[in-house]
């Protein structure tokens, strides 16, 4: 779509005062409303005694009314993609496997796979997996002739965090805007252009649907969480709003913690934990329903082999998992890449669904939204007309790397990972790329960049003392330019069988970051968190 808006003019200009004034109400309302993380240490107290603001920025940020709405409206049609991915066993094998797929480069991949081949073969107890889904976005300039659209940055299956903190800072920006109007800054904004965002709520609703098809009173879900996590107050709005509108109480531990608590039933792989009981020196067992993993992404989550025989061991249990080993594998970016290549995805869509009523005809919705992507150990990826087709011959190397060294300038090089700070940019690719080896390529996709408007801005606050190594020098504020990135959350749950539940209108995530800075990770210290503001073309 064109559009008349001029993003080189956000943010509007504000006096000292008004930053002052806005900085202030706005980390004020952060504090009492658990928009927090816990401060920097180098191990968290069992029992914390003080927080800090996360980082957020004092105006929304503009998005195009039309293309936030394609967003929300594609969010179905992800969750039903992804189920059948997640289902399609053989499909995984052959892209992420270890006999054939990234499994085979990548170590990680590789004893994940594995795992989830042994428990496949042992018979799969539990047929139904939860994906808390979110697919992230970037406004994209690239046509040439003014047109703007949205991009796909990443679908994420696996600890898609930061829904309630997001639905906290719009309601933070709304509060702004209730109490100063922004000083009559900008038409824009305006309360009709501050969109909803009810993620709290809608995510624990799919965890709370989960419960409930386990169909134990009385069972918990266990939210398997990394030791000394600072964005604790993200995962615990969850478990009040589960407890407080469910009645379904949450336990927390970490996977060192779960290889002494967790027994699987030798009959019937119920998985019940030992927690300490009211009684001196005493204990209990609890049932658990649902596993929700904000942990186990990352190979730091596994130091031991003894984390992935509990990771294994909750994976054979009859609790339904969020996500499964499949689903998570699903999420890898080889995955992405795959789906682009022609007439993939097509295949996955190919037939109706009964409750999402989503078929092929979507296909051409989702790849309006894809950068061009390829493999590096391809022979023969999609080449632009610029690139001979014999370009490879003057190297012995794939024409997929051949490619990316050409075109490294506007590239990203992206493994099978999440949690921020793992892919590799522009210049560093080149260089990057003699270090791989034959099979290592393997492991890698390239993705053309997507290009953002150009000179947009924000106005970024953090705590003072706040940042690790990857924040700059910056004091509490600061005006810099900008890139936002939009995420959208959905959920479903599902088995072999199809989707037996599923809501792709759960809310959404704003994350903004400094133009320097080539990730995008809140909890990494590259983004603050941020919220939308519509405006027209």
């Amino acid at each position: 779509m064109a559009t008349t808006f001029d993003f080189s003019q956000w943010p509007p200009s504000l006096t000292d005062s008004q930053l002052e004034t806005l900085t202030h109400h706005a980390t004020t309302y952060a504090l009492s409303h658990g928009l927090t993380y816990l401060p920097p240490a180098p191990t968290q107290p069992s029992s914390p005694s003080s927080a800090i603001h996360a980082p957020i920025s004092l105006l929304p940020a503009p998005v195009p009314r039309s293309l936030f709405k394609k967003t929300q409206c594609l969010q179905s049609v992800y969750n039903m993609l992804y189920a059948r991915v997640a289902t399609n066993d053989d499909f995984l094998d052959r892209e992420m496997g270890a006999e054939a797929g990234v499994g085979k480069a990548d170590e990680f991949v590789r004893t994940l796979w594995k795992g989830w081949k042994d428990i496949r073969d042992e018979g799969i107890i539990q047929p139904l997996h939860l994906g808390l889904f979110r697919s992230d976005y970037l406004l994209h300039t690239g046509g040439g002739d003014g047109t703007l659209s949205v991009k796909q940055v990443e679908f994420n299956t696996i600890s898609s965090s930061f829904g309630p903190l997001s639905e906290r800072a719009a309601a933070m920006h709304r509060y702004l805007h209730a109490l100063t109007n922004y000083y009559d800054i900008s038409p824009h904004l305006k309360s009709e252009n501050f969109p909803p965002n009810n993620t709290t709520s809608g995510l624990a609703q799919g965890l709370a649907e989960a419960h409930e098809a386990y169909g134990v009173t009385g069972a918990y879900i266990l939210f398997v969480v990394q030791p000394d996590e600072r964005n604790v107050f993200d995962q615990r709005w969850l478990e009040y709003e589960l407890l407080e509108n469910h009645s379904i109480r949450v336990i927390r531990q970490t996977f060192a913690e779960l290889s002494s608590s967790a027994k699987l039933d030798p009959e019937t792989c119920v998985l019940r934990l030992t927690i300490p009981s009211a009684a001196p020196n005493s204990s209990t067992l609890i049932e658990v329903s649902t596993v929700y993993f904000r942990a186990g992404y990352t190979p730091t989550d596994f130091p031991t082999e003894e984390h992935f025989k509990t990771r294994f061991a909750l994976e054979r249990s009859r609790a339904i998992k969020c996500p499964t080993i499949p689903l998570q594998l699903a999420g890898g970016k080889k995955i992405q890449e795959v789906l682009s290549q022609p007439g993939v995805v097509e295949t996955f869509l190919s037939s109706s669904d009964t409750i999402t009523n989503h078929t092929t005809d979507d296909a051409a919705s989702l790849r309006e939204t894809w950068m061009r992507m390829w493999a590096l150990d391809t022979p023969t990826p999609p080449l632009p007309a610029s690139i001979p087709p014999d370009a490879h011959k003057a190297e012995n190397e794939p024409l997929g790397t051949k490619l990316a060294r050409i075109n490294a300038s506007s590239l990203v090089l992206k493994p099978q990972r999440e949690g921020g700070g793992n892919n590799v940019y522009k210049s560093d690719i080149p260089a990057f790329l003699d270090t791989l080896t034959a099979a290592e390529r393997q492991a890698w996709i390239a993705m053309e960049l997507i290009v953002p408007p150009a000179g947009v801005g924000g106005y970024l606050v953090r705590a003072g003392g706040a940042g690790g190594s990857a924040w700059t020098s910056w004091e509490k504020i600061v005006r810099a330019e900008t890139v936002s990135e939009l995420g959208v959350f959905g959920w479903a749950l599902f088995g072999k069988e199809g989707i037996v539940k599923e809501r792709g209108d759960v809310g959404w995530l704003m994350r903004t970051k400094g133009v320097e800075s080539n990730e995008g990770g809140v909890a990494a210290g590259f983004s603050v968190l941020d919220s939308v503001v519509l405006v027209d073309g």
